[in-house]
């Protein structure tokens, strides 16, 4: 119930809540700044309202507030983890759009403030997440690799203060990859947005299934079972998450009155980032959000292989870029794109599930 609430809850709030902040961004003169470089089909778009991200943001944790008073359910660490990273890497993205708006140019905080930003949120989230164990002696993250569950890579194998210090690096690593990730997918009108409504769609069942499948409320727990520490406040962060992008696509979709901008962007990556960690899934979830994987390496493919040869694989990287180039219209892409997105997530979903019948066999 408390599930269905938060996403219920912060559909309703986006939905109604987008309209309103587009009026008092319109009335502000608060408009996205296009590169000069970019596609000249998107110079059309200069003056559209941005920093859209804050509506998702607060969307989602009114949701997860809203749906736990209704409830008279208590909140548990993993839950507010995953807020904290969230609006953390949000407000950076928040600088760096409000820089680009205000100084009237593309480029918003310099890449030296962005990156000691999104560390200083990081490192701190990583700490915390090794700390707060529960009666059972969990806590919400593992120094352990984890590709469905924990593997036998511990982090922690030289001692715990290394283990740490190991961990933090890898969870900063994820942090980056994962918001970078998002950040390139936000190039059309509701791409990141529908591809984000995909994947925490898919972290919504996964949590609800790890929570009726723990291994610290099942009478008998077995090898099938799950170690995570509240796979149900997950569930209902990620719900949240959900209703949040639903309501915000209505606007988002072409011609989007609003974009995401830095501030959706980076809390939807940190928040997937975050997700992979505290569900003992950090490859699954390479996986499961795929079409981000494929769009941030199509960037890395062409950057590594311009300054190697000085030629292109792509006639502009990320990825949808190209088909633009090619001819492509922006819904044609943006919806085939939806597709090969559900179909990672398809096959990320039904790999957990075949994992847990091979455990349970």
């Amino acid at each position: 119930m408390t599930v269905l609430i938060a996403g219920a809850v912060a559909l309703v709030l986006s939905l109604l809540g987008t309209p309103l902040f587009i009026r008092l961004l319109v009335k502000k003169n608060y408009g996205q700044f296009i590169r000069e470089d970019g596609p000249t089909a998107h110079f059309t778009k200069r003056g559209t309202p941005t920093m859209g991200g804050v509506v998702i943001i607060s969307a989602t944790v009114l949701g997860y507030v809203i749906a736990n008073l209704v409830t008279g359910r208590l909140p548990n660490a993993s839950g507010l983890l995953l807020l904290y990273l969230m609006v953390g890497l949000g407000v950076i993205g928040f600088l760096d759009d409000y820089i680009k708006i205000s100084k009237e140019r593309s480029l918003g905080l310099n890449p030296k403030g962005k990156i000691i930003g999104q560390a200083l949120i990081g490192i701190s989230w990583a700490v915390l997440a090794l700390q707060f164990p529960n009666e059972n002696n969990r806590t919400p993250a593992s120094t352990h690799v984890s590709f469905i569950r924990d593997t036998g890579i511990d982090l922690a194998w030289a001692g715990m203060g290394l283990g740490l210090v190991l961990f933090v690096l890898w969870a900063n690593f994820l942090i980056t990859a994962w918001s970078n990730a998002v950040n390139l997918t936000d190039g059309l009108d509701g791409l990141a947005t529908g591809t984000s409504m995909l994947v925490f769609g898919a972290y919504t069942a996964i949590t609800i299934w790890q929570a009726n499948q723990s291994c610290q409320f099942l009478a008998a727990p077995g090898p099938e079972c799950y170690e995570v520490r509240d796979p149900r406040d997950l569930a209902i962060v990620t719900a949240a998450i959900v209703g949040a992008c639903f309501g915000f696509l209505w606007w988002n979709t072409s011609p989007a009155q609003i974009f995401m901008g830095d501030t959706g962007s980076l809390a939807l990556g940190g928040a997937l980032a975050g997700l992979s960690i505290l569900t003992r899934t950090e490859v699954l979830a390479a996986i499961i959000g795929g079409l981000f994987v494929i769009i941030v390496m199509s960037d890395v493919i062409q950057i590594g292989f311009f300054k190697a040869t000085g030629k292109r694989v792509f006639r502009m990287a990320p990825l949808h870029h190209h088909f633009e180039l090619k001819g492509w219209g922006e819904v044609t892409i943006v919806v085939r794109f939806w597709i090969i997105a559900a179909l990672f997530v398809m096959a990320g979903v039904g790999l957990f599930y075949a994992e847990w019948v091979a455990s349970a066999a």
